[in-house]
């Protein structure tokens, strides 16, 4: 019987010792070759683009010959203004790879010994990088679509006779949300979040290719995708395949997300939901991919990302 490519040992290429026992001279090394392969690791102006810089021996910085700025290795990056040291922020993205269902940024904050605001942060922006790394050109072949419902939890009241049908709207918080999926058969999953599911029927429309053949359920809302796509349609109440028509893809995610905000986070906010669901779609569509790869992937990202405007100063505006 074959192994799982997840149990086996070409899946598991990261060290976590391996990055802690870095030195301060060799994370800045490792970081400085990624931020710049593209030019052999030899810094340039992250603003010009200038490949003429000066040294600056006494601290780690650089100055550009054709626009006068000073930067640092990540100057310009979503780690702009760090206070933790180059070696931390590798170990925090290590042990952020290795959550297979995501990582608490409580858990994160004790891993590291820092804050819980300084992990909170630090894992958002990460989710912000990977995000911003996906692929958004139109889903092409079978693409299965779907949504279900997160956040929003409502406690019921104690006593029997005043507790009400919770998955009623006017019993709602305002906070739960649909996170409507749109993934491809042995591809990738592009997740959007809105109010109702309905709502993602143009989304459906701007993200899908006109070629490509839909999977839906039977919701009346995604009737109207019949007039543009190939569509095989199946009534979960008799069957959950018929005919290669399925959303199980689509369900597969959804059961990811849903470990991650029940078993891993206990609570996603409503407003932060789109970045949790982009995070999970990352990690599903490079599930394949051993976590040493995942790990590159996310300090590239992260590093090639410009400065994050929603998470830097974050707690300073929320103070």
């Amino acid at each position: 019987m074959a192994q799982h490519f997840l149990l086996s040992a070409a899946a598991r290429t990261l060290s976590l010792v391996k990055v802690m026992r870095m030195s301060d001279d060799q994370a800045f090394e490792a970081f400085k070759a990624i931020r710049w392969s593209d030019n052999g690791g030899e810094p340039y102006c992250h603003k010009c683009g200038c490949a003429e810089v000066y040294t600056y021996n006494a601290r780690k910085l650089w100055k550009c010959k054709g626009c006068d700025t000073q930067f640092s290795i990540t100057s310009g990056t979503i780690f702009a203004s760090r206070k933790l040291p180059l070696r931390d922020l590798l170990a925090a993205i290590a042990i952020f790879t290795n959550g297979a269902k995501g990582y608490s940024a409580l858990q994160l904050s004790r891993d590291l010994d820092v804050q819980y605001k300084t992990a909170f942060v630090m894992a958002h922006k990460l989710r912000e990088a990977m995000a911003g790394s996906a692929d958004r050109s139109p889903l092409t072949g079978d693409v299965e679509v779907d949504g279900a419902y997160f956040g929003g939890y409502v406690k019921p009241a104690n006593e029997k006779e005043n507790r009400r049908d919770r998955r009623l709207s006017e019993n709602q918080s305002g906070k739960r949300q649909v996170v409507v999926i749109m993934r491809e058969r042995k591809g990738r999953a592009m997740p959007f979040v809105t109010a109702t599911e309905a709502a993602g029927v143009p989304l459906v429309r701007e993200n899908v290719d006109s070629s490509a053949t839909i999977h839906a359920d039977e919701a009346a809302h995604w009737d109207v995708l019949e007039a543009r796509y190939a569509a095989k349609r199946i009534n979960h109440s008799e069957a959950y395949s018929l005919a290669e028509g399925c959303t199980n893809q689509a369900e597969s995610f959804f059961s990811r997300l849903r470990r991650c905000e029940v078993g891993t986070h206990h609570h996603v906010a409503g407003k932060y939901l789109q970045s949790y669901a982009d995070e999970m779609a990352w990690r599903e569509n490079f599930r394949r991919v051993s976590n040493g790869e995942q790990f590159m992937m996310i300090v590239g990202a992260a590093i090639t990302h410009p400065m994050s405007r929603q998470w830097k100063g974050y707690w300073q505006r929320a103070a």
